[in-house]
């Protein structure tokens, strides 16, 4: 009995003795073949691999297919539902449909604030008269007392200007009704010398001016509430055009002191690809307004001085207040120096008679020709190159629109559409 229990315990051992034997030999074959793989690939990491470079491709650009062509859709052919030419003119006309509702937007916006619109064109204006000024003075004084010194120069023109003007008319005034009244017994009496089929009685002409008197103070009796009324919306509107002077003003101040550090910070906020040409397009449209505002103002003034002179030797009435009219009718192209030449012509008709008159209008019309001629080009140069029909319909268009203040700005307006255009253009040639 005690040898069974014996060669069970000795069997036991040998199969644990090969168990352990099997399992030394199967962790050495592992190790053995890990350390073969770590080695190679130790080996390709220290031996750096040579990359082939991919084929070139030559890239050949695709070829336009004719409009006459059918399009090939799994092996059958399809003939285009429309015609290339009704598609490309489709896409053009979207286009304008578009640019049409954004021009429209834009007007729609001005019109509902245009007190703000014309306080910024006025700062512009100003902005673009007194920054050669502010810079000249920046080299000697800070600047902001260059700006305000700039603008108090300004300032002090203009009220010198209107005084001058305010005084001469409030002393001749008195004058100037009564040679309108000779004016009329002149003209009177050339229409009845002339042996014409019809006459003009002095008799008459008086009667008339009674009449108109009368019913002149008739009107006012009957319809002074009415007036009142006008009147006070008449203050409304003068606190209006306070307000909008104001602001212009303060506006003013700003641009010329730091106009330039203003623009930069909005181009930074545009797109990158986009600053550049928004700079350049934006450069072009002020230098060309910037032109305008400063050559119309110097052509201006040097017609309205030569206008006052010439009628202060010929002895017209109000000869500085027609000056300052020739000055403002120089704003307005075509219809401005005109309408001053006949109002200069009327007051040296009624004051001078029919030879002054004419006189007048000549030498009114050759301060225009100088003008046109040599001054213009001289001083704008070709800032402001646009045909004379853009400009007659530039003006009309501006006119039916906004009034004065259309005309007024039209032309500049115009002129500065015209330059962006033109620095943005990029001919089908040369692209």
């Amino acid at each position: 009995m005690s040898e069974k229990p014996q060669r069970q315990a000795m069997r036991l051992i040998r199969h644990s003795r090969a168990l352990v034997t099997s399992l030394s030999q199967g962790a050495q074959r592992l190790g053995s073949h890990t350390a073969a793989r770590l080695k190679a690939r130790r080996g390709t990491q220290a031996t750096p691999r040579h990359h082939q470079a991919p084929p070139r491709v030559q890239w050949t650009p695709p070829t336009r297919t004719p409009s006459s062509s059918r399009r090939v859709l799994n092996g059958t052919t399809r003939k285009p539902l429309v015609p290339r030419w009704l598609a490309q003119a489709g896409v053009g006309s979207w286009a304008i449909i578009g640019v049409i509702i954004v021009i429209s937007a834009v007007v729609f916006a001005i019109a509902q604030a245009t007190p703000v619109f014309v306080a910024i064109f006025i700062a512009l204006l100003l902005t673009a008269i007194l920054n050669p000024l502010t810079n000249f003075l920046s080299r000697w004084l800070n600047r902001w007392l260059a700006v305000f010194a700039s603008l108090l120069a300004f300032i002090g023109t203009f009220v010198a200007l209107m005084t001058l003007v305010i005084t001469s008319i409030a002393g001749q005034w008195p004058n100037l009704l009564v040679e309108v009244e000779n004016g009329l017994v002149k003209v009177s009496d050339l229409v009845s010398h002339l042996k014409l089929p019809f006459q003009i009685p002095i008799n008459d002409l008086t009667h008339l001016n009674e009449t108109l008197m009368n019913q002149g103070k008739q009107f006012l009796a009957s319809n002074w509430s009415g007036l009142l009324s006008e009147t006070v919306a008449n203050v409304s509107s003068a606190a209006v055009v306070a307000s909008v002077l104001v602001l212009s003003f303060f506006i003013t101040i700003f641009f010329l002191h730091s106009g330039s550090q203003m623009w930069a910070w909005f181009v930074a906020l545009l797109p990158y690809h986009r600053r550049a040409v928004t700079n350049r397009a934006a450069q072009a449209g002020w230098a060309t307004f910037s032109g305008y505002a400063r050559g119309t103002m110097l052509v201006a003034g040097t017609d309205g001085l030569f206008a006052a002179i010439f009628l202060q030797i010929l002895g017209v009435p109000v000869a500085p207040a027609l000056g300052i009219l020739v000055f403002i009718g120089a704003f307005i192209p075509l219809i401005g120096a005109p309408t001053a030449m006949i109002l200069a012509m009327i007051v040296a008709l009624a004051a001078k008679g029919i030879v002054t008159a004419a006189i007048v209008g000549l030498g009114i019309a050759l301060i225009g020709q100088i003008e046109g001629h040599i001054l213009q080009p001289l001083i704008m140069g070709h800032q402001v190159s646009l045909h004379p029909v853009v400009v007659g319909i530039g003006v009309m268009v501006g006119t039916f629109t906004a009034g004065l203040l259309g005309a007024i700005i039209a032309i500049p307006i115009i002129s500065v559409i015209w330059s962006i255009f033109s620095e943005l253009y990029v001919p089908r040639e040369r692209a």
